[in-house]
């Protein structure tokens, strides 16, 4: 039912009784069956096989939930009251779980560690001026794991050895100060490292034990991308990465060490590999996932064919491989699908059948979502360019208002499965479009150096040019398209609408850069290894940084603008963005601003995401005609409307 909203959002005028219905679309899917906590995610199997650890909600937040594997005794280990946990790790024993604390909203994670059996939890890096990252287990040394933190240096982080029952660490190996990341071999050795230089170039260096001096094994320039490590043959003598030098495509590579020659594993000229699976028993790659339109696994070694072949059986959709118990024959996999939540299996590998763990969200179960289809036209200097089309179920594709949706990074790429913001878009009756505009990821590393320095310039263009494929086509109203995104994407709107000023009809902005010159300060403060990465990607002339940042030219802004804004976001300080929308109003444009206290970069908190999403329902509504929710108790915006 479409029914008028609180005073609350007054500023945005709405007017229910002029929106048109459309009684082919199906049902409203209430907002918070899209955004509540997903049921059952991110499942992990203990090393021996027994147990099954996930995330699930637990008082409102993500916690760490933990079965035993053919039982119906789940249990909640693990949970912060403040903030969600995103990510966890089996200890060796598989009776403990290290799980990252985010202490402080933006990045500033503690190490925790959890017993299975008590729920008793011990932060092993309580100090709270300190950054800590889990390095690296080995289900053979359970009492120790090693850790990477900036205890010594705040800029630069060490990897020390902790005890994990005494809490002790002991400094490892000492970053000189120009490492970026640490690799351990199968040992728990720090054999490998990435240099990060002022040019934007890197090496990958390695050493053949922790006494043994450091060497080149290679170099990287700037425009050859980034080199990934994922481990050590069972010998330790090889180390398999992803990387894109010397190609077009980011390639699986086996290096021989001592040879220091790289033997390609699996590739494609124009696609990169972006996942390799790792048998934890032999250590060699399984297969590899090369991500087209949809990524597809390839074996790598054809022992493991029949096993690629059986999987594709246990379920329809996109494989994940998730983890795998020590012995390498309980794998979890996951398959993800457009209209639909992704789906959990185990598979056991000796007898090449599937078991049904859960889905990430039941409740969508018969209801009516839409088909996402993979695009691909030409921007105006003739860059091919992939994206995605969502159509609204039950409607003819023709003149519907439309939503360009930017995927944040800039360094990432949108992806074929199920998205519920898009869902929940095309629900209200958008057309949703998501382009890989230059610069995104997956396309190899020719592609990627299209963007750079191209925030403002050809980033921004490849956005108009699909907004112009989609009208031209006749599936978008050209009156009628809205820009949305978070982050980068938020950059993105703002800088649409600045710099292009009538292109769009009206933009949704959350967390989005105004000003370049703050975001790399922000950089240079909490990550400065990744400086020389920004100083060719994006840029670090203050001139040309600052002509590239909305900030400067809000005054062009002259379309309706929503913004979402964290209060504790440091790379998207509220202060700047108070002066965006000052400077907005100064001219009487229409902008309706929301700050949420206890959020920092991008909303965590779900309950935030439910009001901030009825905000943007109203004001797309409004803007260009879809439908929308009423709000519901818990929904008040009042006290975060600026």
């Amino acid at each position: 039912m479409i029914r008028p909203l609180s005073a609350a959002l007054a500023l945005i005028c709405f007017d229910a009784g002029a929106l048109p219905a459309n009684a082919a679309l199906p049902s409203v899917i209430p907002r918070e069956t899209f955004f509540r906590n997903l049921e059952k995610t991110a499942p992990a199997v203990s090393p021996d096989g027994r147990r099954l650890a996930y995330l699930a909600p637990s008082g409102g937040v993500l916690s760490i939930w933990v079965r035993t594997l053919g039982l119906s005794d789940a249990r909640v280990v693990a949970s912060d009251p403040g903030r969600p946990i995103r990510a966890f790790l089996w200890q060796g024993d598989s009776r403990h779980v290290f799980y990252l604390k985010d202490v402080t909203g933006n990045g500033g994670t503690h190490v925790v560690v959890v017993n299975v059996a008590s729920g008793q939890a011990r932060d092993l890096t309580p100090d709270p001026a300190v950054r800590a990252n889990i390095e690296d287990v080995d289900p053979s040394d359970p009492g120790t794991i090693l850790i990477s933190t900036n205890a010594r240096d705040k800029d630069h982080f060490d990897v020390y050895r902790l005890d994990v029952a005494r809490g002790e660490a002991t400094l490892d190996t000492r970053n000189p100060g120009n490492v970026d990341d640490w690799f351990e071999d199968n040992a728990m050795v720090v054999r490998a490292a990435i240099v990060r230089d002022t040019d934007g170039s890197s090496v990958l260096e390695v050493r053949d034990s922790a006494i043994a001096p450091w060497r080149t094994l290679a170099t990287f320039a700037p425009d050859d991308g980034f080199d990934e490590p994922l481990g050590f043959s069972a010998d330790n003598r090889s180390l398999y990465a992803i990387e894109s030098k010397d190609a077009n495509a980011a390639r699986l590579i086996r290096y021989d060490l001592a040879a220091g020659t790289p033997t390609v594993v699996a590739s494609d000229p124009t696609y990169d590999v972006t996942d390799a699976f790792i048998d934890p028993r032999s250590h060699e790659p399984a297969g590899a996932a090369i991500l087209r339109e949809r990524a597809t696994w390839t074996p790598t070694d054809p022992r493991y064919a029949a096993d690629f072949e059986a999987l594709g059986r246990v379920h329809a959709g996109e494989l994940e491989l998730l983890s795998a118990s020590a012995d390498g024959n309980l794998w979890i996999a996951g398959y993800k699908t457009d209209d639909g939540p992704e789906t959990f299996y185990s598979y056991d590998r000796p007898t090449k059948t599937g078991t049904y763990l859960f889905s990430a969200q039941p409740e969508l179960a018969g209801l009516t979502l839409a088909k996402m289809s993979p695009i691909a036209f030409a921007a105006r200097d003739g860059l091919e360019l992939h994206g995605y089309l969502t159509l609204p179920p039950g409607v003819a594709p023709h003149a519907l208002p439309m939503v360009v949706l930017v995927h944040a990074g800039p360094w990432s790429r949108d992806r074929w499965g199920y998205d519920e913001t898009v869902q929940w878009l095309a629900n209200r009756g958008y057309a949703v479009l998501q382009v890989n505009y230059r610069g995104s990821s997956g396309y190899g590393r020719s592609f990627e150096a299209a963007g750079y320095r191209q925030w403002a310039g050809a980033m921004r263009t490849d956005l108009l040019d699909a907004k112009d494929w989609a009208t031209k086509n006749g599936v978008a109203d050209p009156a009628r398209v809205a820009i949305m995104g978070e982050s980068y994407g938020g950059y993105a709107v703002l800088a649409a609408l600045a710099f292009s000023p009538g292109s769009f009809a009206c933009g949704v902005d959350i967390a989005g850069m105004s000003d370049l010159g703050t975001l790399l300060a922000d950089v240079d403060a909490r990550t400065p290894a990744q400086r020389p990465n920004y100083a060719v990607r994006v840029g670090i002339d203050r001139a040309s940084l600052q002509s590239q940042s909305p900030l400067f030219v809000a005054e062009r802004i002259d379309v309706p603008l929503l913004v979402g804004q964290g209060l504790k976001d440091t790379r998207v300080p509220v202060r700047e963005t108070d002066r965006l929308i000052a400077t907005i109003r100064a001219r009487n444009a229409s902008v309706a601003y929301a700050v949420f206290p206890d959020e920092g970069h991008g909303f965590e908190h779900p309950e935030n995401n439910l009001r901030f999403n009825a905000l943007v329902e109203a004001f797309l509504a409004r803007n260009i005609g879809g439908r929308f929710e009423h709000l519901h108790p818990g929904e008040s915006l009042d006290p975060f409307l600026r």
